[in-house]
């Protein structure tokens, strides 16, 4: 995660990573988007100071979700796992694919930038 935060220009930036099971991300999707559906990750920002740190957010993965995503597309898990991170940072960087159209655009277009500074 210090790659993205890094590749993004943030300094005295945080974020935390919570890998988790189906059953804690369905509760939390649906508590915070009432959507009782299991989902791969979901983002949470906190825009926050904490002393001289800035506490960007939280990004929630399952892992059984990404697991089985990572089967599916014939990749490894932990190429699934860092795919669901980049993506998860795109939100807490304020994207949003999920408006359509432009918006969308713009959120791929960083999803991908930032992927390929991971592979570089």
């Amino acid at each position: 995660m210090s790659r993205l935060l890094k590749a993004e220009d943030l300094r005295g930036v945080e974020l935390s990573l919570y890998l988790t099971d189906d059953q804690t991300i369905r509760r939390l999707n649906k508590e915070y988007r009432a959507k009782d559906e299991a989902t791969d990750v979901l983002s949470f920002p906190f825009g926050e100071w904490a002393g001289e740190h800035y506490l960007l957010g939280e990004i929630v993965i399952s892992v059984e979700t990404a697991k089985r995503q990572a089967e599916e597309t014939g990749c490894t898990l932990e190429e699934e796992i860092k795919r669901l991170v980049v993506h998860g940072f795109v939100h807490l960087l304020g994207y949003d694919h999920e408006l359509g159209g432009e918006q969308e655009e713009l959120f791929r277009k960083k999803e991908q930038e930032l992927t390929a500074h991971l592979r570089a």
